[in-house]
């Protein structure tokens, strides 16, 4: 690391484009409502549907968050990460700089930090799959922007056709007298819950970290489905900051209200269809009504994740405080990794599957307000977080300032 200035630098407060940093704000609550359910239980175990064993405030808990939440979030976090690429790339442009080293060393920034994530403190990591597929964008970088859209929904399409695919195969072979082993699937399936039941909740943080290499290699396997999903979802974010969309939302009026009028009813319908249909994803389980409710629930997602991102714009004034939370979005997403694994791993204060799941949305309400305090606080002294300060500083090369200058006071 060096202090002499880089060819190009990263965004200073004043060149922020603040609707992002509000929709990175409601992403990150949306994620953290979802991933509570894996820090306090088995990984498997969760993003499963509405769980039967669940009863009474506790069903109507995690039904809700299948709902609204599973994978919308995570989808919007996704079309961000694939604005942010464009808002660099199209910096780079304009000051006539060479994009391409600096944009690898990010991602290879972000692939140190993922698997550091990933293999020591919880397996549940998105960052080392973003870092992955963050690769591919650079191909993308002069695609035409009318090209972006179209691209992106028929790359996401693919993993919707994967489950219709899969559905029909399982439904072929029923008919032709030789269905697939679906008891077989469930069992290994059972087989990898109990081992991370023993490993999370009794084991050390060494045992956790072997269980926590052995989800890796499954979590990286899965990645013919969420990969699409993922990078879909970042041809569509580098439309909306290409366009302008972003930077000028009042300009995009119409298209916002399709989102929110059209694109969201839609969405929750076709979702509360999946869900009434076929509520429960048991782990391991493949059958025809799976593989259509997946596909069904991945296209619902889509269009709800932009129907959020249609209201969280529309309400962007009201919705100014969730602007700190995300500026600091990849230092609270790791906060939040280690805090609730302290709390409910074995290896911290043992509260593993102890906390009922409507209580389970509480403390995340209530850790996301905290954050949102802290991030107040911590950007009134300093001009990024932690680790967004630390991965500025991988990228670019050099020490960036984290005092707060008085011209960005």
């Amino acid at each position: 690391m060096t202090n002499a200035i880089p060819a190009l630098q990263p965004l200073s407060t004043t060149d922020r484009i603040t609707v992002m940093d509000i929709l990175r704000g409601a992403a990150l609550f949306g994620i953290l409502l979802m991933n509570i359910e894996a820090f306090t239980g088995p990984l498997d175990l969760s993003f499963t549907g509405v769980d039967p064993h669940w009863h009474g405030i506790d069903y109507l808990a995690d039904a809700l968050v299948y709902v609204f939440v599973q994978g919308k979030f995570f989808l919007l976090f996704s079309l961000l990460f694939g604005a942010g690429f464009a808002v660099m790339a199209q910096r780079a442009q304009g000051a006539g700089r060479d994009f391409t080293p600096i944009y690898l060393r990010r991602s290879v920034a972000l692939l140190l930090i993922g698997a550091c994530h990933a293999l020591l403190v919880w397996s549940g990591d998105i960052l080392l799959v973003y870092a992955l597929l963050s690769f591919l964008l650079l191909g993308t970088r002069r695609w035409p922007l009318s090209m972006l859209p179209a691209m992106g929904a028929l790359v996401y399409a693919f993993a919707v056709g994967l489950s219709l695919l899969f559905a029909l195969l399982v439904w072929a072979a029923a008919r032709g007298g030789s269905p697939l082993d679906s008891a077989g699937s469930m069992r290994a399936a059972q087989e990898v819950i109990e081992a991370q039941r023993l490993a999370y909740g009794q084991g050390s943080w060494a045992q956790a970290n072997v269980q926590r290499l052995a989800d890796l290699r499954h979590m990286i396997g899965g990645i013919l489905i969420t990969g699409p999903e993922i990078f879909g979802m970042f041809l569509i974010g580098a439309w909306f900051a290409r366009s302008g969309a972003l930077a000028d939302p009042t300009r995009f009026a119409p298209l916002y209200a399709r989102l929110r009028w059209i694109a969201m009813p839609v969405g929750v319908v076709l979702m509360l269809a999946s869900a009434a249909w076929h509520p429960y994803l048991a782990p391991g389980e493949f059958t025809v009504q799976t593989g259509l409710s997946y596909a069904l629930a991945a296209v619902a997602s889509l269009l709800m994740a932009l129907g959020y991102l249609g209201w969280i714009v529309h309400a962007r004034h009201a919705l100014g405080w969730l602007a700190a939370a995300g500026r600091m979005a990849l230092t609270h997403y790791l906060l939040q990794s280690l805090l609730c694994t302290w709390l409910f791993f074995g290896y911290g204060l043992g509260f593993f599957e102890q906390l009922p799941r409507a209580w389970q949305l509480v403390f995340a309400v209530a850790l996301f307000a905290l954050q949102v305090g802290i991030s107040h606080l911590w950007l009134a002294r300093f001009g990024h977080g932690p680790m967004e300060w630390l991965w500025r500083a991988m990228t670019y090369l050099q020490w960036p300032p984290l005092r707060r200058t008085p011209q960005a006071r």
